[in-house]
């Protein structure tokens, strides 16, 4: 069975916003190949640029992330 997925709204938060990638990136301190690579599902962030995009964005971190699935404890 696979393990849980991550899901973001950050691409259409950021829309909502009129922000770019470049200055969601220059607000969270990463570059904007990595925002890139976080809103198309390529990546997944720690917990802390996961916060930081969050309240750059002006949301809670839950509603930019959503996970799909369940974890399994070890």
């Amino acid at each position: 069975m696979p393990g849980p997925i991550l899901h973001n709204n950050i691409r259409r938060l950021r829309f909502e916003k009129h922000m770019t990638q470049e200055e969601l990136a220059l607000r969270t301190g990463v570059s904007r190949q990595t925002i890139m690579s976080i809103e198309r599902g390529q990546t997944n962030p720690s917990v802390l640029l996961a916060f930081k995009i969050a309240a750059a964005l002006e949301y809670q971190v839950t509603d930019v992330f959503a996970m799909e699935g369940h974890l399994v404890p070890v």
